[in-house]
């Protein structure tokens, strides 16, 4: 099994509902984000890749244009938690790029929630 990632940076503002008010994420707080995708292959292609880096692209567009220096709050109609972001994002790509077998957003170097539909509990 081959295994490629790609990282995409971003920065927004985003503030989590359902906390108590002493919690620092139930006040409108940023993070600088990472998303890495993650897409598998048993097999390369000809020219030896899981996929072109560069057919990624979409990705960035999508993370420029629609998140970065945002408020994640106006553009998801969910709580925008790491964990439900990065189910979003799966969701989003995975018909784009059917390799697709993860996808983790980190808000800082230390914390990362990551998604794959192996469990969806």
């Amino acid at each position: 099994m081959y295994l490629i990632r790609k990282e995409f940076h971003f920065s927004a503002s985003h503030q989590l509902e359902g906390l108590p008010k002493e919690h620092p994420c139930s006040r409108c707080h940023g993070h600088n984000y990472v998303v890495t995708i993650e897409l598998k292959a048993i097999k390369l292609s000809e020219v030896g890749f899981v996929t072109d880096y560069r057919s990624l692209e979409p990705v960035k567009e999508f993370i420029d244009q629609a998140l970065d220096h945002k408020h994640l709050n106006d553009f998801f109609d969910f709580n925008p938690t790491a964990e439900n972001m990065a189910r979003y994002l799966y969701n989003l790509f995975i018909k784009r790029f059917p390799q697709l077998s993860a996808i983790e957003v980190s808000e800082t170097p230390k914390t990362t929630a990551r998604y794959t539909p192996d469990y969806d509990g």
